[in-house]
């Protein structure tokens, strides 16, 4: 099975002869990141990790994204981290765009390449190294765990998509659907990463207003999509962000497939302390 394209173009620096208009908007309920702002001056480098750099395009903040973080991670050939997570009450999702890495999780190795996911729990060790020629590429996602009473938090598990069967979308003759790399009925987990995909042609076809907080990234294809009160053409290589209950729609105009990794906050009540962050003690 060939693998699915997953866009990794990022980088560089404009010339002083590109005109300063741009599709980049944050507004109070959504805010687009398009890929031609991704540039090297925008990089972070983070702690105990080698020959690596960050675009964080998603962090906890008041007015942004309240429940997760989302970096894109570039790793060197022979770079890595043996303390990659900072934080023991982070759970994590990765998920490889280019390039090979091992990750070693729970004492277990895994040769991962494009199209590999991995859910790694709360307080789990891990390291990943990069042990390929180029330059490797992948998705992380953070979120703060939310235990709860009597239900036991879930395991680490490492997969691909191509292993993961697509659910089409009920009525839509599998012209929309969803990999699901979790059960959605498992309650033991509180996020959802998934990869929604849309052949040329297909809708959602009704504004969807929501409690779960959404991160989209586009992998694969252009689409315009409706955000709050705006429609918004948006390519492989942009990120979107959605406030709880902001509308949104999207239409899949082709010619090809369209194709996002998308986040949700899932399976929890509603914090009553908290705004943005963890929870007030």
């Amino acid at each position: 099975m060939t693998t699915p394209p997953y866009y990794t173009g990022l980088g560089g620096h404009p010339p002083q002869t590109d005109l300063l208009t741009g599709r980049a908007v944050f507004t109070e309920a959504y805010a687009v990141i398009p890929r031609g702002v991704m540039r090297d001056i925008v990089t972070s480098y983070l702690p105990h990790w080698q020959g690596t750099r960050a675009w964080i395009i998603a962090r906890p903040m008041s007015g942004f994204a309240e429940t997760f973080s989302h970096y894109i991670m570039e790793v060197a050939p022979g770079g890595g981290s043996t303390r990659p997570e900072p934080d023991a009450g982070a759970e994590g999702v990765v998920f490889v765009v280019e390039g090979e890495a091992s990750l070693e999780l729970d004492g277990v190795t895994h040769r991962l390449r494009a199209g590999s996911y991995a859910y790694i729990a709360a307080g789990t060790p891990w390291s990943w190294h990069n042990f390929g020629s180029v330059a490797m590429k992948f998705h992380w996602i953070r979120k703060d765990y939310e235990t709860v009473a009597d239900i036991a938090a879930p395991d680490s598990f490492v997969t691909h998509e191509s292993d993961v069967a697509p659910n089409a979308m009920p009525g839509t003759d599998g012209k929309w659907a969803t990999t699901r790399f979790t059960d959605p009925s498992d309650i033991r987990h509180d996020m959802h990463v998934n990869i929604v995909t849309f052949e040329p042609g297909a809708i959602i076809p009704f504004l969807e207003t929501h409690v779960m907080e959404h991160g989209l990234y586009v992998l694969e294809g252009k689409a315009v999509y409706k955000l709050n009160r705006d429609w918004v053409e948006v390519e492989a290589g942009d990120y979107m962000w959605l406030r709880a209950f902001c509308p949104q729609a999207c239409y899949a105009g082709g010619p090809g497939k369209f194709r996002y990794l998308l986040y949700k906050d899932v399976n929890r009540h509603p914090s009553l302390h908290r705004m943005g962050g963890r929870s007030a003690p």
